[in-house]
């Protein structure tokens, strides 16, 4: 793939921010006024698996949504609506996000870095309050990495959030993923194609600028690309290979438990336990 090509879907795999756009109004690029109820799953920026009870939660321009183990339509979690545009489940019923505060709620455009210990009923402020939207935020334990929006830095932190090291990634990042056995060890995607770090974002080391996408990194780094190629990595980032097509264009993709989660542009959720080969519909598309 070349460069110019990278640059081209880039924009496709970055999740892109929302605007001041209110719920309910227009989709962005339908040109056609058509209404999205904010009570549906509509515009997905993250998802994840809440390990007390394996329900699958997604956030969203409008709030969080959830689906409980074999259910194919999700719920809606709270009356918060909040542009969750950043979003990792840090363990059971423990959530972080980042964004934007939903219409007249009296808070920052920008949010920061935010925690629910309650699975998303109620969030609570951490840090970089109005000065940080983390569209990409990914935490291992105590370490969390987030890409701030505003400036493109990559923030790093080591104590749960409270304190934050500046890191200049390479070039424009579109996903992030931590090693499950070392939070320093962390590979990204972006414009610059793939680049890995051991020493938690001080130094890169470039990967292969042929191949960009959204990553997820469960026993395998496993990486999807704009058109729902699946790409998995059996050492950690030096080989990938072709396994799958996860059958669209993703919006977002994690791992959990030895699974592989990816949302669609068409709001649906993709399963896969065998490492990216074969796909499973978890979430219907709304």
């Amino acid at each position: 793939m070349s460069r110019r090509t990278l640059l081209a879907v880039l924009p496709l795999l970055i999740l892109s921010g929302c605007g001041d756009r209110e719920p309910g109004a227009a989709a962005p690029g339908t040109g056609t006024g058509l209404v999205i109820s904010d009570d549906v799953v509509s515009h997905i920026h993250g998802i994840g698996v809440n390990p007390a009870d394996d329900a699958l939660i997604v956030a969203t321009h409008s709030g969080l949504f959830r689906a409980a183990p074999g259910q194919r339509r999700a719920e809606r979690l709270s009356e918060l609506r909040q542009d969750t545009m950043g979003f990792t489940v840090l363990g059971a019923d423990r959530f972080l996000g980042s964004g934007h505060p939903a219409v007249g709620a009296g808070q920052p455009a920008n949010l920061g870095l935010i925690e629910s210990n309650d699975a998303g009923k109620s969030w609570r402020s951490l840090s970089l309050s109005g000065k940080a939207d983390f569209h990409v935020l990914r935490a291992s334990g105590r370490r969390i990495y987030g890409v701030n929006s505003s400036d493109g830095a990559l923030l790093v932190s080591s104590d749960g959030g409270k304190r934050w090291r500046r890191s200049a990634p390479p070039g424009t990042v579109g996903d992030l993923a931590i090693d499950p056995r070392d939070p320093n060890h962390v590979m990204v995607s972006g414009d610059e194609g793939l680049a890995r770090s051991k020493d938690a974002g001080r130094t890169w080391t470039k990967v292969r600028g042929d191949l960009v996408g959204l990553l997820a990194w469960g026993p395998r780094l496993v990486l999807v690309d704009a058109n729902g190629r699946v790409y998995a990595s059996p050492d950690g980032g030096r080989r990938f290979t072709a396994v799958g097509d996860v059958g669209g264009q993703p919006a977002a993709a994690a791992a959990a438990d030895g699974q592989l989660l990816v949302a669609l542009h068409d709001n649906s959720v993709r399963s896969s336990d065998d490492g990216g080969r074969t796909w499973q519909l978890r979430l219907d598309g709304q």
